[in-house]
């Protein structure tokens, strides 16, 4: 299921959306002392990330992941994990833990071993999900031309990480599981620009998960994905 936003600018959504994720993290700190949320990269979630930064929350209770990351150096120009240093990981949220993803040179299956043991002991379920789109209808790497679609969006996958090797996009990746990913308590759909509001249309008019795995989010009735879009 889907609860749909709409932001007349994209300065808007930010703010009602970094307000929205403080308010959660808060609740979810009083009630149990930590908060726990995954992001995603690119350009869009910036504005979003400067002011939800700056939000008066106990960031020392609070730990970061991403959806995904691709497996290259922290200090490329295509890592998510400096994106999220640069403009999340700021001013009084700079004291946030950060689970990383992307730990030492090769994916491994004993690292992703590993990593699979310490996001399902530590960090999971996420209390908020921030997911993006591409224009495939790609979300997190769960990637519709990748040999690990399939295990990516099982629900009966009981790996919260996988190993994803796109074929219409560069880089070895990681990526949450669809059945990690379902469990956060509030997921959230953070979208800007006409050309996604199409891609956005379009998955919402079919049902194939395969085809755009963004549906898997959109129309599971167990989940609700509030939708953030603006122009």
């Amino acid at each position: 299921m889907q609860k749909i936003h709409n932001f007349s600018t994209r300065d808007d959504l930010d703010t009602n959306l970094a307000n929205q994720v403080a308010n959660l993290l808060a609740e979810a700190i009083k009630h149990k002392g930590r908060a726990s949320i995954a992001v995603s990269g690119g350009s869009t979630p910036k504005g979003f990330f400067a002011q939800l930064a700056n939000k008066d929350i106990d960031w020392k209770k609070v730990t970061i992941t991403l959806a995904d990351e691709r497996w290259v150096a922290i200090d490329s120009d295509a890592s998510n994990t400096q994106l999220v240093f640069k403009n999340l990981l700021q001013g009084p949220a700079s004291v946030a833990k950060f689970f990383h993803l992307k730990q030492g040179e090769e994916l491994t299956e004993d690292i992703l071993a590993d990593l699979n043991v310490a996001a399902n002991n530590t960090l999971l379920p996420l209390d908020v999900l921030i997911l993006g789109m591409g224009e495939d209808g790609h979300t997190a790497s769960l990637f519709p031309c990748s040999e690990q679609i399939e295990a990516g969006l099982s629900r009966d996958n009981s790996n919260a990480l996988i190993s994803v090797q796109p074929t219409t996009a560069p880089h070895q990746r990681i990526s949450f599981t669809f059945s990690a990913l379902a469990q956060s308590k509030h997921v959230f759909l953070h979208l800007c620009g006409e050309n996604k509001q199409k891609v956005l249309d379009k998955a919402l008019a079919s049902q194939d998960i395969f085809d755009m795995p963004i549906r898997a989010f959109l129309h599971d009735e167990s989940l609700t994905t509030q939708i953030y879009w603006a122009p």
